[in-house]
């Protein structure tokens, strides 16, 4: 039996639990790392912002590099290249012109084209194009068609009288560098026939079209009336500066 002494003595095989006053104390004192050991916390964040600033800095320095010249540009592999397999012009005729360009008229026209089916909705089949169209117009006179006798000069040679076709408008000159598709709808099976077969014509409706209107636009803006006036003037100060002190220029009917 042990004593009574010996009673409240912890043995050596269970010691006694800390009290609140150790616990404390323990809690206090900082436990310094073993010489060699990781530190204890954020070693993988640490790595971490190494990595991106090696590689900022590689990407500023390189970048410092061609700058200055001293290493060749960069080029992408997959760059689009354009290769133009285009056959030489051929010329076919060269035909001599009489023409007298006495006005120009410049022109845009909207083209709102549309082309579907009838009882099939839209959205199954139909194509819509929104054209802007810019093209000119020229307005001549042509010296070759001036008949025998249409020059008749006066007997003291002082005036001279000049009959001339009336002035024409020349064919429409669309500017396709000027003029743009603006919108475009398609059904879907418009589209998948676009994929299945390739229409490259298929802007030429739309095209036909902006002319068509440019040229009616053309005979209605009084292009030849303005064509004629230049031409009269335009051969009163040459035969005027030639001696001849009244110039009258008529037009005959075209």
């Amino acid at each position: 039996m042990a004593r009574d002494g010996d009673i409240n003595e912890p043995t050596r095989e269970f010691p006694g639990y800390p009290t609140g006053e150790a616990l404390k104390e323990r809690s206090a004192v900082t436990t310094e790392p073993e010489p060699g050991a990781p530190p204890p916390g954020g070693g993988p964040a640490r790595g971490l912002l190494w990595v991106l600033g090696a590689a900022a800095l590689a990407v500023v320095v390189l970048l410092g590099v061609q700058a200055t010249g001293l290493l060749p540009d960069f080029r992408n592999p997959f760059a689009k290249e354009q290769t133009d397999r285009s056959q030489p012009p051929l010329l076919k005729s060269i035909q001599d012109l009489s023409r007298y360009v006495a006005a120009e008229g410049n022109f845009q026209v909207v083209v709102d084209l549309q082309n579907d089916r009838r009882n099939v909705p839209d959205w199954l089949l139909s194509q819509r194009t929104l054209f802007v169209g810019a093209g000119s117009v020229e307005a001549y006179v042509d010296f070759a068609k001036i008949s025998e006798g249409a020059v008749v000069q006066s007997a003291d040679g002082k005036s001279v009288e000049i009959r001339l076709p009336a002035p024409q408008l020349a064919k429409t000159n669309l500017d396709l560098e000027k003029s743009y598709v603006f919108a475009e709808e398609r059904g879907l099976l418009n589209r998948v026939g676009e994929l299945v077969k390739g229409d490259p014509n298929r802007q030429q409706q739309v095209y036909q079209l902006a002319e068509e209107r440019i040229t009616t636009a053309a005979r209605d803006s009084g292009l030849t009336q303005r064509a004629e006036e230049n031409t009269r003037k335009m051969l009163e100060g040459l035969l005027r500066s030639l001696g001849y002190e009244k110039v009258t220029v008529t037009y005959t009917a075209p």
